[in-house]
């Protein structure tokens, strides 16, 4: 794929025909449908479903990575903060929870598919690695108590995937904020020096820029 542009048109196709479908039902025919190509002009980019989905999880891949460093301009409490709402509840989107689905249905075909697989490691790996950063932050800056980031960092992304998964086989819309409040009650506390408080909501990362450039201009936000 060399066209960024019909990448980008085939990937937000890919996306809304997963929202639409599920994973387990999903053709090519229904991406193109959602595209102004014929399926014969799909295949011409992407061998196969195969191919076209596994550059869909790179794709969502460099989305993490530009949604990672949108957190950077917070101090270490605010990104974790960030960070775990994120993660935990998605973007504010009406389809999120369709798309969910289907993620997870793609993730059951990851231990049969190689290909699936080092995709969904290489995911789990970046997000892991981002989360580790933060804690180090804040250690650094004395935010948070000294602790292990790396047994932290899994312990959190088990913590939160798992509430996912069972938010959508449960289908318990409060799930996600019970584990939440349970995060910043066992873990969180724990992890926080004296000075710091954990935030009860989190501002969106433009929302924090805003307010950057108006305390460096000495504006009020």
């Amino acid at each position: 794929m060399t066209d960024p542009d019909v990448r980008a048109e085939i990937m937000t196709a890919t996306y809304e025909a997963l929202c639409e479908h599920g994973y387990t039902e999903l053709t090519a025919q229904d991406i193109a449908d959602k595209t102004d190509k014929s399926k014969s002009l799909l295949f011409y980019h992407y061998d196969s479903k195969e191919d076209l989905i596994v550059d869909f999880l790179d794709y969502l891949l460099e989305m993490v990575d530009e949604r990672i460093t949108e957190f950077q301009s917070a101090d270490p409490v605010e990104r974790l903060a960030l960070f775990v709402d994120w993660y935990l509840y998605g973007a504010d989107d009406g389809d999120l929870q369709s798309f969910h689905t289907a993620m997870l249905e793609l993730r059951t075909q990851a231990p049969h598919n190689d290909r699936y697989r080092e995709q969904l490691r290489r995911s789990d790996e970046r997000l892991r690695v981002a989360l580790e950063r933060i804690l180090e932050d804040g250690i650094a800056t004395e935010a948070f108590v000294d602790h292990d980031p790396e047994r932290t960092a899994a312990l959190l992304i088990a913590a939160i995937d798992g509430a996912r998964i069972r938010q959508l086989t449960l289908e318990r819309e409060a799930y996600l904020d019970e584990v939440r409040a349970a995060l910043v009650a066992r873990i969180f506390d724990e992890l926080l020096a004296e000075s710091a408080d954990f935030p009860v909501e989190t501002e969106s990362p433009s929302e924090i820029d805003s307010d950057s450039n108006a305390e460096a201009t000495g504006d009020d936000p």
